[in-house]
């Protein structure tokens, strides 16, 4: 991004001086001081002074304050001022024929900028008055920059995140066409892993980072049947004991794969995405694959990812069978003729199952 194009939408810096003296005279000379340079308001008291600040502080670029007012004084107004911190934004000159120390030290240590004696040297306050306008202007403008920059940097991220989001989508969904599956089964995976993680109590101690992760990494939990042969990826029939075999390599291929990308290695995702990469087929009663995991030494999002893809495999029609009943698969997942899960997870998916079946019925992922 050039630097200049920073500059395009910055609103323009404020111009107006505010002039609170109860003097007309005195007002009038510091009006005659900068009317050239700047908008002039007045105000005749601190009350009204306070209240145009507070109306106005966008446009208002500094304030020439008297000490002695009616109805409220300088050091009252700053004190207004600095519990608001508006002094950080606007400066504000104390223009007083009192210098006495107690003055000038309450007033600096409220942010006044500077303190001006009365009668004013017309050249001297005009110099420092446009001296730290200038210097006010100038770091609103940097500031500014920055948030731009900034603004600008954080769009980029989520341009890259959506796009390695994208890929990992791109890739998994070729994998699942490549079996003859719909590429909807990686997005109701991902769907179905984060309704579990985010409406259950098996997301607990969980962030939302963590949670967006492993909806992200359940995409990538088939990403090993890149490495089977389609005669067995996409045999109709009962595959052999051999066959079957070379199947659940899958698990170990896709851990390796994502091993060896190093941009998925720097990824948030990676340790979720390899985990379930590999252990998506593990059982709770230890006889899954490939290493033979048993209980909770099995990540309970490994274990969500099992059940979503045993469900959407039930209910969704593939090369080898058609749909189940959707009643028909919530028996034989409760049954366990699909495999052994975790009895608090079943019923937890239970309770969740209506509004999962709602992903089917609508055709929309949950958001």
């Amino acid at each position: 991004m050039e630097m200049e194009h920073l500059y395009d939408n910055i609103p323009g810096p404020p111009d107006t001086v505010l002039i609170i003296d109860d003097d007309e005279i005195n007002r009038a000379i510091l009006d005659n001081l900068f009317s050239e340079t700047y908008v002039i308001q007045e105000a005749e008291n601190g009350r009204i002074g306070l209240e145009k600040i507070l109306a106005q502080r966008d446009r208002i670029c500094a304030v020439l304050l008297d000490v002695v007012m009616p109805e409220m004084d300088g050091i009252q107004v700053m004190r207004a001022l600095n519990e608001r911190n508006i002094q950080e934004q606007i400066p504000v000159f104390l223009i007083t024929a009192e210098a006495s120390d107690t003055v000038m030290r309450e007033a600096y240590e409220l942010g006044v900028m500077d303190v001006i004696s009365k009668p004013v040297v017309p050249y001297v306050v005009r110099r420092r008055v446009n001296s730290v306008v200038e210097l006010f202007q100038a770091r609103k403008r940097l500031g500014n920059v920055v948030d731009q920059q900034q603004t600008e940097l954080l769009r980029q991220a989520r341009l890259i995140i959506d796009l390695n989001m994208g890929m990992i989508e791109s890739l998994s969904t070729a994998i699942e066409f490549r079996s003859g599956e719909s590429g909807e089964h990686v997005r109701r995976i991902h769907d179905i892993t984060k309704y579990m993680l985010t409406h259950t109590p098996l997301g607990r101690g969980l962030s939302e980072q963590d949670i967006d992760w492993i909806s992200m990494a359940a995409i990538m939990h088939d990403v090993g049947k890149i490495a089977i042969p389609d005669a067995i990826l996409n045999k109709p029939g009962r595959l052999t004991a051999e066959e079957y075999e070379i199947m659940k390599t899958h698990t170990v291929q896709g851990a390796m794969l994502l091993e060896k990308i190093p941009q998925m290695r720097e990824h948030g995702a990676y340790e979720y995405a390899y985990d379930i990469a590999r252990h998506h087929h593990e059982r709770w009663d230890g006889r899954g694959y490939p290493d033979g995991l048993k209980g909770d030494e099995i990540s309970i999002w490994a274990q969500i990812v099992s059940l979503a893809d045993v469900y959407d495999a039930l209910v969704s029609s593939r090369v080898y069978k058609g749909a189940f009943d959707r009643s028909e698969a919530l028996r034989m997942i409760r049954e366990g003729e699909c495999g052994v899960f975790n009895p608090e997870l079943i019923e937890n998916f239970m309770t969740a199952e209506p509004e999962i079946w709602k992903m089917y019925d609508h055709g929309q992922g949950v958001k």
